[in-house]
């Protein structure tokens, strides 16, 4: 498992793209029959990716669960949201069997002992991705379709920012610990996401950015509004940012990304933001 420790704002500041990379900047979440996964320490979030190819996969698979967490098993002491940007797939969790369908969501709750991830065909190999956060209780596991999410059509083709946010693991769809999830979708035309760009002081967010067509980059926008730096991210890629980081893009055509919230609450209006003359 890769760990990423916490890095501060002042700090930040002097970071070189190499060293901005490394430290938020996920990659090469999907290999073959392998989990991928990337912890944290900011809020303990876990980011992970499955592609099952011949095998059915172990959500803990290469993981060493007692050394990374101090538990048994990995949803013990933690929820999880899991979204399928591949073939068709499936997911079984303590054997009930959960089909998922490109853009689908499941959410499993804490206690949850076995997960298990299986692709439908091995040429069209399902690509499962996963962020999961520290959980106090349990809830329900439950499958979100994308015709079930909570959608809410936001921007304008003017201001080249006309999106739907499709809330899947949200409060108005389902009760969770603290985990939020969603995705966003650009409409052709469209390359700014998540402007006015903001903050949020009591929570982290993870991006992965997907259906970036090929040779187009989005170039995600993060730092403190009055220092902004840049990383350049291809497909399928995720990044971290911090709570005083801002976390906003604009790609060199439209695409899709999940966003991924932990940390004090869960509404979804509780931001900072900063007026877009004012980022420097």
């Amino acid at each position: 498992m890769d760990i990423r420790y916490s890095c501060n704002q002042k700090d930040f500041k002097r970071y070189t793209t190499e060293e901005t990379r490394n430290e938020f900047l996920i990659t090469g979440l999907y290999k073959a029959d392998e989990v991928v996964a990337v912890y944290s320490h900011v809020d303990r979030m876990v980011t992970l990716g499955c592609m099952p190819v011949n095998e059915t996969v172990s959500i803990d698979k290469g993981i060493d669960v007692w050394a990374n967490f101090g538990t048994t098993y990995f949803l013990e002491r933690r929820e999880v949201g899991i979204f399928n940007i591949g073939g068709a797939g499936k997911i079984s969790v303590d054997g009930k069997e959960y089909k998922l369908g490109y853009k689908d969501c499941l959410y499993i709750t804490k206690g949850a002992k076995e997960v298990l991830f299986s692709s439908d065909d091995a040429q069209k190999p399902a690509k499962f991705y996963m962020v999961s956060a520290p959980a106090h209780c349990s809830y329900e596991t439950r499958l979100i379709t994308i015709d079930e999410a909570a959608k809410k059509p936001l921007g304008a083709m003017e201001t080249s920012n006309k999106r739907v946010i499709n809330q899947f693991i949200h409060p108005d769809v389902l009760p969770t610990c603290q985990l939020s999830m969603g995705m966003t979708c650009l409409e052709p035309g469209s390359v700014w996401n998540t402007m006015p760009a903001h903050t949020h002081e009591r929570r982290m967010e993870i991006y992965t950015y997907f259906e970036i067509p090929e040779n187009n980059v989005v170039f995600h926008m993060m730092g403190e509004g009055k220092e902004t730096r840049h990383i350049v991210m291809q497909n399928e890629e995720a990044v971290i940012s911090p709570s005083w980081s801002i976390h906003s893009g604009a790609g060199t055509s439209n695409y899709t990304f999940i966003w991924a919230m932990g940390g004090e609450n869960q509404a979804f209006d509780d931001m900072d933001t900063i007026p877009t003359t004012e980022l420097r």
